[in-house]
């Protein structure tokens, strides 16, 4: 004789949540009612009842003062707005992977796609999904049913073709219908959106079902979960009951089995599987001789060991000690929670996490009736908390803060609240060429995209790319409001060119001319900033039409005209650089940015013939500054009126020079730009 209880049986994610959700409110003494009964399970729905958490039909049922749950299979939009339009107080306890599914059939394009649920029409979770669709949808039961669907859609239009499954749809039966539609609809986008809890849960029974000659399925017979697990189980024995409490159980079935199977439906709770069990055990050793009762025991206790495992309770502390914290949740068992279980902090001491008198939530890791403990967990429920949280701030799409703690192979790690969510390269900058090194260390935005769970492999997904791209889109709205010509701004360098260099300011991008980075002449914008570098900017001239901006860099203060007009007036003497030669005279850089001209009657006492037989490039001569032009930007040299007055022949008067450089070929003259 074995019975074998599968570890999945009992309350899912979603289920769990929604009962934590009203028994919270109640322990708060806050009048709850529920639109339909908050799970199919009327054994809870009465006790909830008892404490006053009342199931209502309609809004008009809810009394004043009153807040409403909305149950874990969620429900249409149009009772959202009505509940926000009759301003009556709610939450909202809608499973996450149910929202998921609201989301998808949200986002559809009116005209363009239809939608195919696969589920019960009649079902509670799917009349919500239909009440969320913004286009035509339709429902299948079974393969039968999408055959008729897909010849009509078929033939009335080519439209795109979503598909998405009630989380409780039998897995073998999408299985079989997704590769038809596959097959027929070439168009069309199907979305797995069967809960990971179910398909498990389903798995599990079909595999101990074909083991067993006798297989016990304990739920409520309105819940669809329950049902579909009924027929899995019976598809596979023959001699499978369908039972809501122990009082159903037939003890003659029981004691002519010799391998039972039991398995229970998401909204069943631990008590009553706990009670099914002690039940057919009770049965079973009755009928047995004292040389069995001990083996019993065994198989007993082994289909007991997981009974409570991932429930969560409420401990009360009272004592702490180096290695464990002792606690009592209301069982005759000795609760423990030992010190690496009590946070995710390996140095954190455990007074400095708990105090005696604490209420604490945990969960049962295990329980050992034979030494009468309870083995528990905080860090898991803090875990588990986080992880909800999740599942909920994805459908918000609400922009989170955290720190990158580091990079890995194809992205970042960001720590939420304990839980690491991957950012993929492709979602952790604004462009691909930015280093993701740099990011370690910073706190960034952003905003989760995908939290998964497939078993025990728990997956969080998040963007930082689109916050930044939302951030940018904020900010050129911003900047295109108050931009105007001669306003200051502060940028940051984000590429080079040859002709000049592109600055960030702030969800636009200007461009600083190559002729405007320096008031020297300069071959590449590399000799003046790189990548990176902050600079400060106004606008020069901006194009309305192309939105393109040009930028002026160079400092007023740092005009060499100007410090030429401050420090060198005319008659000053300099020790100028020959940077060029003439046929009618030499050029000769008097500070950066300025050159002046030397002009041949200028260079020496005597007549020469080519500036090239007395000077060099690269010679440093003393010349007297004669004359300056300003709007021309000319300026006039002279190394003969240094010479001594005995040894000077007549020199050209100052107008005579600036005509002599007029006559020059336009090409030759003394501009110093």
């Amino acid at each position: 004789m074995s019975i074998k209880k599968a570890d999945s049986a009992g309350f899912c994610f979603g289920v769990n949540r929604a009962i934590s959700m009203v028994k919270d409110l109640v322990d708060h003494d806050v009048k709850v009612c529920t639109l339909g009964p908050i799970i199919h399970n009327m054994e809870v729905v009465r006790e909830l009842e008892q404490h006053g958490c009342r199931p209502v039909e309609s809004i008009g049922e809810i009394n004043e003062g009153e807040i409403l749950v909305i149950r874990s299979h969620g429900v249409p939009k149009t009772v959202i707005d009505e509940l926000d339009k009759k301003g009556i107080e709610y939450q909202d306890a809608t499973c996450p992977f149910v929202k998921k599914i609201h989301r998808i059939v949200s986002e559809v394009v009116v005209g363009e796609e239809v939608v195919l649920i696969a589920g019960n029409a009649s079902h509670p979770e799917v009349k919500g999904i239909i009440g969320n669709c913004k286009t035509d949808c339709y429902t299948f039961n079974n393969e039968g049913e999408l055959d008729n669907l897909l010849i009509n859609i078929l033939k009335e239009n080519n439209k795109l073709v979503k598909v998405v499954a009630q989380t409780t749809f039998d897995t073998k039966e999408w299985k079989k219908s997704v590769k038809k539609i596959k097959k027929l609809c070439t168009n069309s986008k199907i979305f797995d959106t069967i809960c990971n809890a179910t398909s498990v849960r389903q798995s599990e029974a079909d595999e101990i079902a074909a083991q067993s000659d006798f297989m016990v399925v304990i739920g409520d017979r309105h819940s669809s979960n329950t049902a579909k697990l009924f027929d899995i189980c019976k598809r596979r024995c023959g001699n499978t009951v369908l039972i809501e409490t122990a009082a159903e159980l037939d003890m003659n079935q029981v004691r002519a089995a010799e391998n039972i199977g039991v398995t229970a439906g998401a909204s069943t709770p631990a008590k009553i599987i706990k009670e099914v069990l002690d039940t057919m055990s009770e049965e079973i050793k009755s009928g047995e001789t004292t040389n069995l009762e001990e083996s019993f025991e065994e198989l007993l206790e082994e289909s007991l060991k997981n009974l409570n495992t991932n429930e969560r309770v409420m401990g009360t502390v009272i004592s702490i000690a180096p290695n464990e914290v002792q606690v009592d949740v209301g069982r005759k068992q000795t609760g423990f929670v030992p010190v690496s279980e009590l946070s995710n902090d390996p140095s954190a001491k455990p007074e400095d996490i708990v105090k005696v008198g604490d209420e604490i939530e945990l969960l049962i890791m295990k329980t050992n009736d034979q030494e009468g403990t309870i083995m528990l967990s905080k860090r898991r429920v803090d875990a588990q908390k986080s992880w909800e949280e999740l599942q909920e701030k994805v459908d918000s799409q609400e922009i989170l803060t955290s720190k990158v703690t580091e990079a890995v192979k194809g992205g970042v790690i960001v720590l939420y609240n304990g839980v690491r969510v991957f950012i993929p390269a492709s979602q952790a900058t604004a462009s691909r060429d930015e280093s993701l090194e740099d990011l370690v260390g910073q706190d960034v935005d952003f905003r989760l995209i995908e939290v998964s769970q497939r078993g025990r492999y728990k997956r969080a997904i998040g963007s930082i790319r689109s916050v930044l791209k939302e951030q940018r889109a904020a900010q050129r709205e911003e900047f295109w409001k108050n931009c105007e010509v001669g306003k200051r701004y502060t940028g940051v360098v984000k590429s080079l060119t040859s002709y000049g260099a592109f600055v960030d300011l702030g969800g636009v991008f200007g461009m600083i001319h190559i002729s405007e980075l320096s008031w020297t002449h300069i071959k590449h914008p590399s000799e003046v900033v790189n990548v990176g570098d902050t600079v400060e900017v106004y606008v020069k001239d901006i194009n309305e039409e192309t939105k393109k901006i040009s930028l002026g860099f160079k400092n007023a203060d740092d005009n060499p005209w100007e410090i030429l007009k401050r420090d060198y007036p005319e008659g000053t003497v300099v020790n100028a650089t020959i940077v060029g030669l003439t046929t009618f005279g030499a050029f000769a850089n008097i500070i950066p940015g300025i050159d002046g001209l030397i002009h041949i009657s200028q260079i020496a006492n005597k007549r020469i013939d080519k500036p090239a037989d007395v000077l060099s490039v690269g010679d440093t001569v003393e010349a007297k500054i004669t004359a300056i032009d300003f709007d021309k930007k000319r300026v006039s040299l002279s190394m003969r009126a240094l010479l001594p007055e005995d040894e000077q022949a007549p020199v050209k008067a100052a107008a005579e020079v600036a005509e002599t450089v007029e006559e020059a070929p336009a090409e030759e003259a003394a501009d110093a730009e």
